[in-house]
C-alpha cells in the first residue's frame, strides 16, 4: 500500500481533463484505489503504507513507450553512423549487432529499461529482431527475466528477418532466419510468455522488421499466427523515401497497400513512423484502427521526416510515442521524446501544432492504446497503479510553474523523475533505482559495447 500525501499536482489525462491540487492519492495492491483530500487510513493500513510527501511533486500516469531496439544501447554514437541516413546506418551497423550474444541481449535490455524508467516510462514495448545464427539462447526469456529484476512493464517483440543480402535484402545472411523457424519460435514465445490479463507485467508481439527484411509469406503467415492468439502486430512502416521506393520496385505497391494485401491492417495493427503516409492512407489508417508509433528523435536524428500527427489525431488515428532504438536517437529518454515530439509538430504546423498536454496525452494515452492496456494511461480511482512523480522544485522549473504540466514539457533539461511506480510497486525512489544496481549496469554495458565496437 502506497500513500501519495499533499501533491503539488495530479493531473489525470482523463477524458475531463481533471487536475486536483493538493489532493492524496492511496495505492492498494495494483490499483489506485482512491483520489481525494486528506485520506485517513486505519492504524492497520498505515501500519503497512509507505507513505510519499508530494507536496512538491507533480503527479501523472506513468509513460509508455511503443517502439524501442533495446540492443542498440550497445552501439550508440559510432562514428561510421553518425551522419548516415537509414539504409547506410542499417547497412554499417548489421556486421556489428551480428556478434550479440546472450550477455548483450541481457545487460543491454537492462540498460535500456533504467533509462526509460528514470525518465518516466513505467511501460516499454521492445522490437527484437534481430537472430544471429551463432546464438541460440532464448532471447525474449533473457528479455524477460531482466524485465522481472528491474521492475518494468514489458511487452516483447517477437520479430524476425528473413531476407537476407543474398535474396536481396539489407541484413547479412547470418542475422536473418528460415520462415519455419521465425514462425516455430513466435509460437513458442507466445505460449511460454503472453499474458493477456488486463494489467499483465508481460506480453508478447508479433513483430517482423519490415517490408525489405522479411518475405510477403511470413509477413502474411505472422498475421494469421497472431489474430489466432490474440496478439498485436507490429513493423517498420513508411520511414524512408527509399523504403517507399524499395516496395515500388519490388511488389508494385506502396509500403501501406502491401501490409493491407498481407492482412496488415486492423486494431491489433500498429506501425512505427508512418512518415510518408499519404492522405488517402491516413484515411485509411483512421477507417481500420490501425495505429502509429511515433519516433520524433529518431526521425530527426536520421533526417528521415517529419510524421503528419497533427492530421493523423485530427482524422482518429491512434497514435502513441516511442523514444525508438538507441543507435538512432541516441537515448531511451522518455520524458525528452515528449517535448520533441512537441516541438517537432510546431516545426510543420506551426505554433498550435501540438499541445504540451496533447504530447503528453501520446506518451500516456496513446501508448496504452497501442499495446492494449486499457487501464493504463490516466490517473483514476480503479486504474492501474503505473505512475511517475516529478518533483517541481528544481532550478530547471523554476519560473515555470504558472502551469506545471506544461512546464515538465516546455522546460527542463535533466529529463529525470522522482519516483517511478510500476503495477503498485516503487522502482525509482528519489531519482534512483532500487531493484537494481546502476553502476554495474554500466560497467558491464560498456565491457559488452566495446567488444561490438572492436
Amino acid at each position: 500500500m502506497i500513500l501519495i500525501k499533499n501533491a503539488a499536482l495530479i493531473a489525470t489525462l482523463n477524458d475531463r481533463g481533471d487536475e486536483f491540487q493538493g489532493y492524496d492519492l492511496l495505492i492498494e495492491g495494483n490499483r489506485i484505489r482512491r483520489i481525494a483530500p486528506e485520506i485517513s487510513l486505519a492504524p492497520e493500513e498505515a501500519a503497512r503504507a509507505e507513505v510519499i510527501d508530494a507536496s512538491h511533486h507533480l503527479v501523472l500516469p506513468g509513460l509508455v513507450n511503443t517502439h524501442h531496439h533495446f540492443y542498440q544501447t550497445l552501439t550508440r554514437n559510432l562514428p561510421g553512423a553518425q551522419d548516415a541516413k537509414l539504409f547506410d546506418w542499417l547497412v554499417y551497423h548489421y556486421p556489428r549487432w551480428a556478434r550479440l550474444d546472450a550477455d548483450a541481449v541481457y545487460w543491454s535490455t537492462l540498460l535500456a529499461m533504467a533509462e526509460l524508467l528514470k525518465t518516466g516510462a513505467t511501460t516499454s514495448l521492445d522490437h527484437l529482431y534481430l537472430y544471429p545464427r551463432h546464438l541460440q539462447a532464448d532471447l525474449v526469456g533473457l528479455q524477460m527475466e531482466a524485465a522481472e529484476r528491474i521492475g518494468m512493464r514489458f511487452v516483447a517483440s517477437r520479430g524476425s528477418m528473413t531476407r537476407g543480402k543474398s535474396q536481396g535484402g539489407l541484413p547479412p545472411d547470418e542475422v536473418v532466419q528460415t520462415p519455419e523457424e521465425v514462425l516455430q519460435d513466435s509460437q513458442r514465445v507466445i505460449e511460454a510468455y503472453h499474458d493477456p490479463a488486463p494489467l499483465a507485467l508481460r506480453r508478447v508481439v508479433l513483430a517482423p522488421c519490415s517490408p525489405f527484411s522479411v518475405e510477403e509469406e511470413v509477413m502474411r503467415e505472422t498475421a494469421r499466427l497472431a489474430r489466432q492468439y490474440g496478439v498485436r502486430l507490429h513493423t517498420h512502416l513508411a520511414e524512408t523515401r527509399d523504403e517507399e521506393t524499395y516496395c515500388l520496385e519490388t511488389y508494385g505497391k506502396r509500403p501501406l497497400e502491401l501490409m493491407a494485401s498481407l492482412e496488415w491492417l486492423g486494431p491489433d495493427v500498429f506501425f512505427a513512423h508512418g512518415i510518408w503516409f499519404n492522405d488517402e492512407e491516413l484515411g485509411v489508417l483512421a477507417e481500420t484502427g490501425t495505429g502509429v508509433a511515433h519516433c520524433p528523435s529518431s526521425n530527426m536524428r536520421l533526417g528521415s521526416g517529419i510524421a503528419r500527427v497533427r492530421e493523423m489525431l485530427d482524422l482518429g488515428v491512434r497514435v502513441g510515442l516511442a523514444v525508438d532504438g538507441s543507435a538512432s536517437n541516441d537515448t531511451s529518454d522518455m520524458l525528452g521524446e515528449v517535448r520533441n515530439a512537441l516541438l517537432l509538430q510546431r516545426v510543420r504546423y506551426g505554433a498550435g501544432g501540438l499541445t504540451a498536454r496533447e504530447a503528453l496525452r501520446l506518451a500516456t494515452r496513446g501508448g496504452a492504446d497501442l499495446l492494449g492496456f486499457p487501464d493504463l494511461g490516466t490517473v483514476e480511482e480503479g486504474k492501474g497503479a503505473d505512475l511517475i512523480l516529478i518533483d517541481l522544485d528544481q532550478l530547471q522549473y523554476t519560473g515555470a510553474l504558472a502551469d506545471p504540466v506544461a512546464a515538465v514539457v516546455f522546460t527542463g533539461y535533466r529529463h529525470e523523475v522522482a519516483y517511478s511506480i510500476v503495477n503498485g510497486r516503487v522502482v525509482v525512489r528519489e531519482g534512483h533505482l532500487v531493484t537494481v544496481d546502476e553502476e554495474e549496469i554500466r560497467q558491464e554495458a560498456n565491457r559488452i559495447a566495446r567488444r561490438l565496437w572492436s
